[in-house]
C-alpha cells in the first residue's frame, strides 16, 4: 500500500512538471529567433529567457531548454569576462556591450545579453556562463520561441532605444518598464504570459524631490517586485534617483497611474540594477548606480514612509551603502546567501559570487 501511494505521488508530480513546462512554452514556435537587439532579461517559468528587444519593439520568450538542477550555489570570480566574450565573438573588448546579466534560477547558469558592435548594426547575441568560466552561445538561429510587440513604442531614434529599460515575469505576467509615444511616455506594462496581444501600456506619473516637480516622461531605470501589505507593488527607481512604489493591480491598459515617491536617493545618479533578498529575517534591496556605489536599502515597512510631495534631498527609505562593492553595474541572485555581480574593475568587466552583505 505505501509503494503504491509513492508510486502515485511520484506520478502525479512528473505530470503536474510536465504540464507547467508546456504551458510555458505553449504557443512558441520553431525557427530564427527574430532579435533585433537584445537588452533588459529576466527568467520566468521552466527556464524561459525573457529578452527586452527595443531596437525590434518587442519581447521575445526564448526557451533555453536549460533545466538541469543545481545545487546551492558558491562563491566564485571571472575576471576579465568582456574580453573572453570578444575573443569568442571574434573582436576586441571595445566592441561589445553587455547589456544585462541574470541568473538562470535553476541551472544557476549566468546569461548575459550582449551587443556585437557598438553601432545601429550592433548584432545582438545571448551568452551563458557557468561558475567554471566556461562560456557558451545561445543558439538563436533554431531557437524555440514566441515573441509579442509593444505597439506604441517611440519612434524617434534618440528614444527608441528606451522602449524597454527593464523587464521582469511576475505572478504569469511579464511587467515591462520603458517609454512609449504617448504624451505621458512613462510606461509600464503588464504583458500575460504565455504571450498574447499585447495592450497599451499604462502611463505613469511621479513627484521627483530633488528636481522639484511632477514628471511623466522619465522612464523607469529598474525595479523588483515587493509585497506590501499583502498587495503586490514594483518598487521603481529613476534617474536622479527618486524611488517609488506603483500598485501592480493598477497597470491597466491606457490607465494613468501615479506612483508614490517613498524616497529620494540623491541627484547626479543613474539606477542600474536592483535585487530583493532577506537575510537574518529581515528584507533588503540592493541597488546599483552609476554614482552613489551599491545600496542596501531597508526594505521592511515599506507602507509607513510617507508620501513626497515637496523639494528635498536625500530623505525617505533608509539605506546604506556597500563600501566594499565597487563598480558593480549588474545584480542578481544566485541564490538566498550568493549574489551575481557584474562588476567595471578599470575596464575589465569581472563576474563574481558573493556572499549577500
Amino acid at each position: 500500500m505505501r509503494t503504491s501511494s509513492l508510486l502515485r505521488l511520484v506520478v502525479l508530480t512528473c505530470a503536474a512538471a510536465t504540464f507547467l513546462f508546456a504551458a510555458a512554452t505553449d504557443g512558441m514556435v520553431s525557427g530564427k529567433a527574430p532579435l533585433k537587439s537584445a537588452g533588459p532579461l529576466a527568467f520566468g517559468p521552466d527556464a524561459v529567457l525573457f529578452v527586452g528587444d527595443s531596437a525590434g519593439a518587442q519581447v521575445v520568450a526564448i526557451d533555453t531548454n536549460d533545466r538541469a538542477a543545481s545545487g546551492a550555489a558558491a562563491a566564485f570570480e571571472i575576471k576579465g569576462i568582456n574580453q573572453k566574450i570578444a575573443a569568442m565573438l571574434g573582436t576586441t573588448a571595445d566592441q561589445i556591450l553587455v547589456n544585462d546579466a541574470v541568473v538562470n534560477p535553476i541551472s544557476k547558469k549566468i546569461y548575459l545579453s550582449v551587443s556585437r558592435g557598438r553601432g545601429p548594426d550592433a548584432m545582438p547575441v545571448i551568452l551563458r556562463v557557468d561558475a567554471e568560466g566556461n562560456i557558451s552561445e545561445l543558439p538563436l538561429t533554431n531557437a524555440k520561441f514566441s515573441t509579442v510587440a509593444i505597439a506604441d513604442a517611440p519612434s524617434e531614434a534618440k528614444t527608441r532605444m528606451q522602449t524597454i529599460t527593464e523587464v521582469r515575469y511576475v505572478d504569469g505576467k511579464v511587467l515591462v518598464a520603458g517609454l512609449s509615444n504617448e504624451e505621458f511616455s512613462s510606461n509600464m506594462r503588464s504583458i500575460p504570459f504565455p504571450f498574447a496581444q499585447a495592450a497599451k501600456g499604462a502611463s505613469i506619473e511621479i513627484y521627483h524631490g530633488s528636481h522639484g516637480q511632477f514628471e511623466t516622461n522619465s522612464p523607469v531605470r529598474t525595479f523588483v517586485p515587493v509585497t506590501i501589505k499583502n498587495q503586490q507593488y514594483i518598487l521603481a527607481a529613476y534617474t536622479c534617483t527618486p524611488l517609488v512604489k506603483i500598485p501592480v493591480s493598477e497597470l491597466k491598459a491606457g490607465a494613468k497611474v501615479k506612483g508614490t515617491t517613498i524616497a529620494e536617493l540623491g541627484a547626479g545618479n543613474r539606477p542600474l540594477d536592483m535585487i530583493t533578498y532577506k537575510k537574518d529575517g529581515h528584507d533588503y534591496i540592493l541597488m546599483a548606480n552609476s554614482a552613489r556605489g551599491v545600496m542596501k536599502v531597508d526594505a521592511a515597512h515599506l507602507e509607513t514612509y510617507s508620501a513626497i510631495t515637496m523639494p528635498t534631498d536625500i530623505t525617505g527609505v533608509p539605506y546604506k551603502n556597500v563600501e566594499n562593492w565597487k563598480g558593480v553595474v549588474q545584480l542578481d541572485k544566485m541564490d538566498d546567501k550568493i549574489a551575481m555581480v557584474l562588476q567595471d574593475s578599470g575596464g575589465s568587466l569581472d563576474l563574481r559570487g558573493i556572499a549577500f552583505p
